[in-house]
């Protein structure tokens, strides 16, 4: 077996065809271990761990922070045999962020060719303990022909004068020599230091000023052109989609334009670009219908507060979106041809008998979908420490790419932001999903009286060539009717 060892950017078998590396956790001759997270990448999906599947010392990252790789290509280098002597080198990688030597190369084996009996070299690795080895250095920065005119240009803009010419900017500072020791790498996020790296910035010689010591924008521009009124420049996030969000996350800043400049530009990628595909391809696939309902729950938000102090409840988080989401399975119990897919390949419709339930949720990285597997068979205290921990685990950004598969049905609350409801576009292969407006106070006639009551309106959207108008109706119907009167989640269960 050859010394040197590839592993490849791998697939989980979801369609992936690429992914952005974010953040490496070795470097050059740090000492790895089987299992040993080594690097975060981002997919289509979410943000996902890789562990290196052996032993050895790493000897060559092949990408960068901040690159998009194909699933596929070789992104590490391991030396699984360290100590046994002088060895040539491998070949390096193309495109490489640390150009290994040019010196002849030995054979090298990749982690495809030879994986360790029962393992599969795949997209996991969350609960393995984190690595202690420090991040490899920064790869040398742009060279000045590349960094010159790119900060003329960015001076130029800043000016708000195109034409105009403008200061040269600081020659880049020397590359570090590979296999030296670094010092405390300077904290910045990917896009900031791709920027720095097109400016020809040496991050190590820019003065942070964001929070915790992090290098901005702002920073990296002030370095390239030093300017008395240099505008602050926030970091560019995708903006929350306002229509599908859980009540228990809070979506991104939008990103604020350079002072003068009349347009910005954010790139479309990740989780935002998968899922502008995925809503444009149910859009315009499955047709939709949308109905609405609005329905006194003040009897529901009662039982929540009495909830939280019963003792079967302890620890865990009761809210509105609890008692929703067991009056929807409820619901689906008594209409259980709402829960289906439909097959066009196959020109068949699949009934479903579980109900993996999504919450769509707002996160840093765009909306995600994560779903409870087996949702209709979990009590009232299961079914809430599962809502308590898909949010906390989509808040962190650590949300499988196998949480957000095999959905069924929906639920996405819009109410957060204080409006009455929307016309939320399915999930893609589901059937329906409900959107939960805001819950306020109303006049409403109970009992022959105008009274103040907690008033919420629903609405339903679902694939017309599945749930026709009588069925989407009599589910929606069953959703309300638990909701004003709880107590038929123990007479209809």
């Amino acid at each position: 077996m050859s010394r040197y060892r590839e592993f490849k950017l791998p697939d989980v078998g979801e369609g992936l065809t690429e992914a952005e590396i974010l953040k490496w956790y070795v470097r050059p001759g740090d000492t790895v271990t089987d299992g040993q997270v080594v690097c975060e990448v981002e997919t289509a999906k979410a943000a996902v761990e890789l562990p290196i599947p052996y032993d050895g010392v790493v000897h060559e990252l092949a990408f960068e922070e901040g690159a998009t790789v194909d699933v596929g290509t070789p992104i590490i280098t391991v030396d699984v045999q360290p100590g046994s002597g002088p060895a040539e080198e491998p070949p390096a990688q193309a495109p490489a962020a640390v150009p290994a030597p040019a010196a002849p190369a030995a054979p090298v084996e990749s982690a495809d060719d030879e994986a360790p009996k029962g393992r599969q070299p795949v997209l996991v690795g969350y609960g393995v303990a984190e690595s202690s080895t420090k991040r490899r250095p920064r790869k040398a920065a742009a060279s000045a022909a590349t960094a010159a005119p790119a900060a003329a240009a960015l001076q130029a803009e800043l000016n708000g004068h195109a034409g105009a010419p403008a200061p040269a900017a600081p020659a880049p500072a020397p590359a570090a020599a590979l296999g030296t020791v670094p010092g405390p790498r300077p904290l910045a996020k990917p896009p900031v230091r791709k920027l720095a790296k097109d400016l020809g910035i040496d991050l190590a010689a820019v003065t942070p000023t964001g929070p915790d010591g992090i290098i901005t924008r702002d920073d990296v521009h002030a370095a390239a052109a030093p300017a008395p009124a240099a505008p602050a420049v926030p970091t560019p996030a995708a903006p929350a989609e306002a229509g599908d969000v859980s009540r228990e996350t809070s979506p991104a800043p939008a990103a604020q334009p350079v002072a003068g400049a009349r347009e910005t530009r954010v790139p479309i990628k990740g989780v935002r670009k998968a899922t502008a595909a995925a809503m444009v391809g149910s859009a315009f696939t499955a047709p939709h219908v949308t109905e609405f309902v609005t329905v006194d729950v003040t009897r529901t938000m009662k039982l929540v507060d009495e909830l939280k102090s019963d003792p079967d409840m302890a620890g865990l988080r009761v809210n509105p979106l609890l008692l929703i989401a067991k009056a929807l399975l409820v619901a689906v119990r008594r209409n259980p041809a709402i829960n289906a897919a439909w097959d066009e390949a196959a020109q068949e419709i699949v009934l479903k008998h579980y109900v993996n339930l999504g919450i769509a949720a707002a996160t840093p990285r765009g909306l995600i979908v994560p779903n409870i597997k087996d949702a209709d068979a979990k009590t009232l205290p299961e079914l809430a420490g599962a809502l308590g921990e898909l949010v906390a685990t989509a808040r962190e950004g650590r949300t499988t790419p196998a949480a957000m598969q095999g959905g069924t049905l929906t639920i996405t609350n819009v109410g957060v932001f204080g409006v009455d409801t929307g016309t939320p576009i399915l999930n893609p292969g589901e059937s329906a999903i409900l959107a939960i407006g805001s819950i306020k106070l109303q006049p409403w006639v109970h009992k022959g009286k105008v009274k103040p009551r907690q008033v919420t309106t629903l609405a339903l959207s679902f694939d017309h060539r599945l749930v026709d108008g009588e069925l989407g109706s009599k589910f929606l119907a069953d959703v309300a009717a638990v909701l004003e009167q709880p107590k038929r989640l123990i007479t209809w269960a």
